[in-house]
């Protein structure tokens, strides 16, 4: 009976102990690369106690949205020029916790081989977002095809083009569309995460393409009051890490460059 009763207290002191659940983040990504790095580092999260919830959305807005209103977590897909210009038109209070890698942003044509064989009055498209858009016409400047007012503004719109020798006519689009009207235009300029995801290899088929020096580091991204949480600094951290460098550089062979050490 004594051993028993032992056995009842014993028993009784296990199940009085807490039961620590894993803590739960919600992370806003669209689909190649950010939620396939944050795909790997899931399971090394999970030894630390963090669950992690990846949410792919195929646009640049909600998932501020979504974050500014406390709804997720935090996102990855962008880099912070563009976070910048988001908190300073919205009014919102998102910051960067950790930047990962540079996705090389290229222009694309199914109907040239070269941009010195674009033609007098090209259509050419650009992302239609502030900062995306400027990045498009950063490197059409660089590429030559034309001049730029202030030539290091990344704000810089179709309206800001001082010179322009072959006369293009450039329209502003949806960056998600870009590649889906390829086959329309004599040359697009696209997000290398949309490039990718419509098969594209922007070290291949990009006509010209940023170098790895590009400003544009694509970054973790919180609200103010969760920035600096247990579970945001474990993501941070992980995304940082020497097995994520090797990752993003056996995976997309310089398609996808890591920026940190």
């Amino acid at each position: 009976m004594k051993k028993l009763l032992t056995a009842f207290a014993a028993a009784a002191v296990l199940t009085s102990l807490p039961v620590f659940a894993a803590e739960k983040i919600t992370v806003a990504a669209t689909a190649v690369p950010h939620a396939e790095i944050l795909e790997f580092v899931k399971p090394a999260l999970a030894e630390q106690g963090v669950e992690l919830d990846i949410r792919v959305f195929t646009d640049y807005v909600q998932p501020n949205v979504q974050v500014a209103e406390k709804r997720l977590d935090a996102n990855f897909f962008q880099h912070l020029p563009y976070l910048e210009e988001f908190n300073s038109s919205r009014g919102t209070d998102l910051v960067s916790v950790a930047g990962v890698h540079v996705e090389p942003f290229g222009a694309y044509s199914r109907k040239i081989k070269s941009l010195d064989d674009l033609p007098e009055g090209a259509n050419v498209v650009i992302p239609n977002d502030a900062t995306n858009g400027g990045r498009a016409l950063l490197l059409l400047q660089k590429a030559g095809v034309i001049t730029l007012k202030d030539e290091g503004n990344i704000l810089s719109t179709p309206r800001d083009i001082a010179e322009n020798p072959k006369r293009i006519r450039i329209r502003e689009l949806e960056a998600a569309t870009l590649p889906r009207v390829l086959d329309q235009v004599d040359l697009a300029l696209i997000n290398t995460n949309y490039a990718l995801e419509a098969g594209l290899n922007p070290t291949e088929d990009a006509l010209v393409i940023e170098g790895a020096e590009s400003p544009y580091v694509n970054i973790l991204v919180a609200h103010s009051d969760n920035s600096e949480s247990d579970a945001i600094q474990k993501l941070a951290k992980a995304l940082n890490s020497p097995e994520v460098k090797a990752f993003i550089e056996e995976k997309y062979q310089g398609q996808v460059l890591p920026v940190f050490e």
